[in-house]
């Protein structure tokens, strides 16, 4: 463990000062063993009861979200709920390693004809996954190879020195900075020193009490402050690892240099500025593909809404949100499918546009000025050309505009390969894909598909569904597609949750239907989402089958 005393700059607070120096006594912890872990859980568990209605207010009332709107759901959901499924997920893989060795994989390992091994992981066993998500299933792809011989990777249990790492917290959805910190402490054994973005540092009094029994432990300190906080923490030489979430753009800054100059030069000679392991997950221009077919009146309408929540989702400020629909050209149903989609969002009111800077970006993207900048409008352009506007596919925009492409091909299989060579060579970002496929070419052609799935470049695919479940499931790894590293960073390095310890994790992959029943709680049709958000939060902090019966309940009577 490394023994330099932190040396804050002039800039930082004395509250930063202070948090550096309560991770860095003589007196911090050196270890956490398995039983610890299993504490802390728990006990986070219990402290997170108690503050998510607060937790969820505070970001409503940031995000300027009326008090009996349905959009508060996606505060509930994407907040408290999601990090309660992450330590519920968690505890129960800690408790079945305590038993018997090892994680509670919810089914067996298959070998692909692809060369990789599927690991089944959703739906998880004891809180009832394949009840109230019933249809949907997710997989993680291992890559075995290079003396990878193991299902598991359960070495970061036994880490006894407990490395001292910088966590630069995103600041657009709650949950993510929550689970950084969950787990980079209770899975990998670090002590943590999370810095706020300035976007959502009003949740710093939740997170203290929500996470208090890791901060009691000298295992995490929260801090605050602007851009000349986290500049001075990066440099600071007690930090053995950092991990960020945001922008590639932030990520080179503190990697290689604040100038284009400095950038260059640095990655010419591969000399980064920082001298420690570096892990990330950055933006994405997110494709959603869509396999031309025969789909019924009823499938492309719940594929339309399907693609229209995973843009309205956080007003679209979101690493995951579809930001590239790709079609066939000859396909005959293309022009109603859009215009379902557009029909939507013609229905759902524009969001306030709390993340710096949207109204400018809006404006370069849709190639107009919006006609509001606090309220920018859903915008979906169609027959996007990447050679005229090649920042539609090659920068995320990080704002609610969505373009659509259309490829050629003869067959549904002929483009399908050409679909899955665009977005790998001519669409930026590693993170998240979707497929949508007719059901007859799911059937027959499920060898083609598989290839195709293997061959997308990216950490999560989904077919028929939208990657955000792949991220709120927990038991699905995250985080951009392997073979990144700092020159090319592309969206990150390395990946969160993970709660089954797998090894060798190439991607995860979700499948579903093409509609499901009931009406997913994530669609902005859905009648009543805030009250099955709760019950859900209620599931996952104290799993029963009366609180099953009442996410069951919630679902037609809030």
């Amino acid at each position: 463990m490394i023994q330099q005393q932190p040396h804050v700059s002039d800039e930082a607070a004395p509250a930063v000062a202070q948090a550096l120096l309560d991770l860095t006594t003589d007196d911090s912890p050196r270890s956490l063993t398995l039983e610890e872990r299993i504490r802390l859980t728990r006990e986070c568990i219990s402290c997170l009861s108690t503050v998510a209605q607060e937790w969820v207010e505070l970001s409503c009332r940031a995000k300027r979200i009326p008090e009996a709107s349905p959009v508060r759901a996606e505060e509930v959901l994407a907040g408290p709920v999601s990090v309660a499924r992450y330590l519920q997920v968690l505890l129960l893989s800690f408790e079945s390693i305590a038993r018997t060795g090892a994680p509670p994989l919810p089914g067996t390992p298959v070998e692909s004809k692809t060369g990789l091994t599927r690991v089944p992981v959703f739906p998880a066993s004891g809180i009832y996954d394949s009840l109230v998500f019933y249809g949907l299933k997710a997989e993680a792809w291992l890559n075995r190879s290079g003396g990878k011989s193991g299902l598991f990777d359960l070495s970061v249990l036994e880490n006894h020195t407990l490395p001292l790492t910088l966590v630069l917290g995103a600041g657009n959805v709650s949950a993510i900075p929550a689970t950084d910190v969950l787990t980079k402490i209770l899975q990998d054994g670090e002590r943590v020193l999370l810095k706020m973005n300035p976007v959502n540092e009003y949740l710093q009094p939740v997170f203290e009490q929500a996470f208090q029994p890791l901060i009691a432990a000298g295992l995490l300190r929260i801090v605050c402050g602007d851009s000349s906080i986290g500049a001075s923490l990066v440099e600071q030489p007690v930090f053995e690892r950092i991990h960020i979430t945001g922008s590639t753009q932030t990520h080179d800054a503190i990697v290689w240099g604040a100038t284009a100059d400095e950038r260059s030069m640095r990655k010419e000679e591969n000399q980064p500025r920082l001298q420690v392991p570096i892990t990330s997950e950055l933006g994405n221009v997110s494709p959603w593909i869509v396999v031309p077919g025969e789909y019924s009146e009823k499938q492309l309408r719940f594929q339309a809404e399907n693609v229209v929540a995973s843009i309205v989702n956080n007003a679209s400020f979101n690493c995951l949100a579809t930001k590239l629909i790709v079609t066939a050209a000859h396909w005959k149903q293309r022009d109603r499918f859009l215009a379902l989609i557009e029909e939507r969002l013609s229905q759902i009111p524009p969001r306030y546009a709390y993340y710096p800077g949207a109204a400018d970006r809006w404006a370069r993207f849709a190639g107009e000025l919006p006609p509001d900048e606090d309220y920018l409008p859903w915008k979906l352009m169609r027959d996007a050309d990447p050679r005229e506007s090649p920042q539609l596919f090659q920068e995320e925009s990080f704002v609610c505009v969505c373009t659509e492409t259309a490829l050629g091909g003869d067959s549904a299989v002929e483009f399908l390969e050409r679909a899955v060579t665009f977005v790998n060579e001519d669409v930026w970002g590693t993170l998240c894909a979707t497929i949508t496929v007719p059901d007859r070419f799911r059937k027959q052609q499920a060898d083609q598909l598989e290839q195709a799935i293997a061959r997308l470049n990216y950490g999560a695919v989904a077919v028929n569904h939208w990657p955000a479940l792949n991220y709120a499931f927990m038991t699905t790894p995250w985080g951009g597609a392997p073979g990144a590293d700092l020159r090319d960073v592309a969206s990150g390095i390395g990946n969160v949750h993970n709660t089954y310890f797998l090894a060798g994790v190439e991607k995860t992959v979700l499948f579903g239907p093409l509609t499901l029943i009931p009406h997913p709680v994530w669609f902005a049709s859905h009648p009543h989402p805030e009250a099955v958000g709760w019950r859900l939060f209620d599931l996952y902090t104290r799993p029963s089958l009366a609180g099953l019966m009442k996410v069951g309940l919630s679902v037609v009577k809030p």
